[in-house]
């Protein structure tokens, strides 16, 4: 495990400034929360690259290709997990050959390339971090996707696509990264065509969250610090901003809450299981990431301040799992809305 962490830290963080991007990315963070929402669209491209450039290999490291959670049922694998909760969201939006979908914020491009080779459709990744795509572009190659699959390094606010482009759009845990709703739903709407459909896995504080609790406040803001948000909205703005952008609401719930036997969404974070990819998220397996990081920066191989970026991904893995406990905090709040067909 040391030398695979090793190898990645050199190829990504290898370079000098870590410390810098560092510090810059926590000031970002700090002068937006003093910000009314349309004031933190200008920061946000350079908040994402910053936050990006500084934990895609740690993602990858500890998670795979895909960058989010998923419900789990008794017996089912982690992965198992991860490739159902994308494959739902393929079947929820009705893609199949022929068709042309965005995914908006497709990070390295896993949920892509599993739904473009489920389904047939072409997807198109947009992502605004060169570091990601290059990795997204690479995956596709060597997966033999490279037929369905395309990329555009731009916002996702700003998509440098004509209107009416996509016969579907989604967004896996990457929508949360806007610094409003509207904005990104708005673009959305724009970017489809009438009667396509548009679906989403959102981050949002529940109705169990208490604004008044210190201990909910604090949770909440080591959920922003370290998961790279400028805001974390609640299902209500979620809604609102849907039907403000002109979308028809065909569903919108908390997927966290399961009716029948389950795993909590959280639980890689903790730690069960005996595969190398569960370890390597759960917090036992975090505080042996966290020693040879601490050792790599100590022998240079890794730069400074690579440590300090190591311990914000844990204060957010552990704010996860308390919000997760607690019930305050879902990452799969599920929307599934339609653009209007034309009469």
């Amino acid at each position: 495990m040391p030398v695979k962490l090793s190898s990645a830290l050199k190829k990504k963080l290898g370079s000098p400034g870590v410390s810098t991007s560092t510090q810059e990315y926590e000031r970002i963070l700090e002068e937006a929360r003093t910000l009314d929402p349309g004031s933190r669209s200008g920061q946000q491209t350079q908040f994402n690259n910053h936050y990006y450039n500084l934990v895609t290999d740690f993602f990858e490291y500890g998670w795979g290709k895909s960058f989010h959670f998923a419900p789990r049922l008794p017996g089912e694998g982690f992965k198992a997990s991860l490739a159902r909760h994308e494959l739902n969201m393929a079947k929820a939006l009705q893609l199949g050959p022929g068709m042309v979908a965005a995914d908006l914020g497709c990070g390295v491009g896993g949920p892509l390339m599993a739904i473009a080779r489920a389904t047939g459709a072409s997807i198109v990744g947009v992502n605004v971090n060169e570091y990601q795509l290059d990795q997204a572009r690479s995956a596709v190659r060597q997966e033999g996707l490279s037929h369905l699959a395309d990329f555009l390094q731009c916002d996702f606010l700003n998509v440098d696509a004509a209107d009416e482009s996509f016969d579907a759009i989604y967004s896996i845990e990457a929508s949360c990264c806007a610094p409003d709703k509207f904005g990104i739903y708005s673009e959305a709407f724009r970017l489809l065509k009438p009667g396509g459909r548009f679906g989403a896995y959102e981050y949002c504080m529940t109705d169990r969250f208490d604004p008044q609790d210190p201990h909910h406040l604090q949770v909440k803001a080591d959920l922003q610090l370290g998961g790279g948000l400028l805001v974390i909205d609640d299902p209500d703005t979620v809604k609102i901003a849907l039907a403000e952008a002109g979308f028809e609401v065909l569903e919108a719930r908390d997927l966290a809450i399961q009716t029948g036997p389950s795993i909590p969404w959280y639980q890689p974070l903790v730690g069960s299981g005996l595969s190398l990819a569960s370890f390597r998220s759960s917090s036992v397996g975090r505080k042996v990431t966290d020693i040879t990081v601490r050792t790599l920066e100590a022998l240079h191989i890794a730069p400074r301040g690579t440590f300090h970026v190591v311990k914000t991904l844990d204060l957010c893995a552990d704010a996860m799992v308390e919000a997760g406990r607690l019930g305050i905090f879902t990452p799969m709040y599920f929307i599934l809305a339609q653009k209007p067909r034309q009469e």
